[in-house]
């Protein structure tokens, strides 16, 4: 018994020390400060849990985001250099800051003709995934199981799709394809709800963020050193932002291959990188967490996404033959689909923007470039009743908060019946709005 007590000790001891806070993973790797722009960065666990026993994969039901893009808005390029070259022509430009104007405006050459649009990185993202997804579950991808793709109408979400086909087209071509990239999608892929989307911007919500990120600004070291007159920075320069507008070019510049030649990284310290991170972790969960500032029902956004999976899972359930759905769509839809599902905690509900990171909401582990949820399904044959599946955040096991016996694994039944409830109660609660 007291040998027992040791080893799980040790055991948990080794857990608590493999996990780190943000702010020690941000100091090991800055990039995940990016938040929704970060790089994706595969599945952290190797080794899944092995299927109940009789029970093989034999349907996929998966949601992915688009790989890595360039970058979306000249906006963003132009509003700093526009800072930079006035400064630079007061003659209050300092060298490092005749440096970063000539490095943005190389990115902004290198981004204006591709505006948005999906990188290499972005399209060797999809053909990895998909092959880790073959490897994984060879069972599933039989001669002749259906691949249906749907992506949104944009084209980085149609490249992404294509991408992957062509993976398993290479892996194995006797499976059959559809793929098709409509309007007719949209109401799941690229969900809209007016009056939740009112509701992030309530006077409460705002006042609750505006002090958040008061209490955690930090531009000031960023800033400063790009000038050689500190009166002309306090006189002539919005600090807050200019430093928002560099962090965000320092974010999305690791999605293209220019990463590889320049970084603005340079220009923030380790505290600088938290505080940035710390104010775009509260905004994500403003607009598409469960928090009560905003309603507490932003995630239900993802509804029609969900009840799609649900009803295109229970007609699959009914074949003989295997099947896969695969969706491509954006962050703004698969972040309030975690937080509608709950995985891994990401339900939480709290009014203390301060308790976020304490409560394991951190963003970057949601929605990195790429970033996937994927439901895998198991039955003995098709005579099988007792269907369980287990649900994957961006390759990794996750949990729901739903009783089960087997974890990883869920019973179908149990699932569908539980989140039919939820979505069919906000519906019933909030009809006519």
């Amino acid at each position: 018994m007291k040998r027992l007590i040791l080893v799980f000790c040790a055991v948990v001891s080794a857990l608590l020390a493999g996990a780190q806070t943000p702010r020690q993973e941000l100091k090991k790797n800055l990039r995940l400060s990016a938040s929704n722009l970060s790089v994706y960065p595969g599945p952290q666990q190797h080794k899944l849990t092995p299927a109940p026993d009789g029970k093989k994969a034999f349907y996929i039901s998966h949601f992915g985001r688009h790989g890595s893009r360039h970058q979306t808005r000249l906006p963003d390029f132009e509003y700093v250099t526009g800072v930079l070259r006035k400064a630079e022509h007061d003659g209050t430009l300092s060298p490092l800051g005749v440096d970063v104007l000539s490095r943005v405006c190389l990115m902004q050459k290198d981004t204006e003709r591709h505006l948005g649009e999906l990188t290499t990185l972005g399209a060797q993202q999809h053909r990895d995934i998909i092959k880790r997804m073959y490897d994984r579950f060879p069972s599933v991808f039989e001669k002749g199981t259906l691949i249906d793709a749907r992506s949104s109408t944009s084209v980085r979400c149609i490249l992404s799709m294509n991408n992957a086909l062509m993976q398993l087209m290479r892996l194995n071509p006797d499976l059959r394809f559809f793929q098709d990239a409509s309007q007719a999608d949209r109401h799941y892929l690229m969900p809209s709800d007016r009056t939740l989307q009112s509701r992030v911007a309530t006077v409460e919500t705002k006042d609750s963020y505006v002090a958040f990120c008061k209490k955690h600004s930090r531009w000031r070291h960023t800033v400063e050193q790009l000038f050689n007159d500190t009166a002309y920075v306090n006189h002539h320069v919005n600090g807050e932002r200019l430093n928002y507008y560099l962090f965000r070019l320092a974010s999305g510049l690791q999605n293209t291959e220019l990463s590889q030649q320049i970084t603005l990284y340079d220009l923030f310290d380790d505290d600088d990188i938290y505080q940035n991170w710390l104010r775009e972790n509260a905004f994500w969960y403003l607009t598409y967490g469960a928090s009560p500032l905003n309603g507490g029902d932003q995630p239900f956004i993802a509804r029609e996404l969900l009840r799609t999976i649900i009803m295109q899972a229970d007609s699959c359930l009914l074949l003989r033959q295997n099947s896969v759905h695969l969706r491509y769509g954006h962050d703004t839809t698969l972040m309030p689909l975690v937080c509608l599902l709950g995985l891994d905690g990401y339900d939480l509900a709290t009014d203390n923007l301060e308790q976020l990171e304490r409560n394991g909401w951190v963003n970057y582990r949601i929605f990195p470039m790429a970033c996937n949820v994927q439901f895998i399904f198991y039955r003995k044959d098709v005579n099988d009743q007792d269907v369980v599946f287990k649900v994957l955040l961006n390759e990794n096991e996750a949990t729901l908060p739903l009783k089960t016996d087997m974890a990883p694994y869920y019973h179908w039944a149990d699932f569908r019946d539980y989140y039919l409830q939820r979505i069919n109660a906000y519906e019933e609660n909030h009809a006519g709005e």
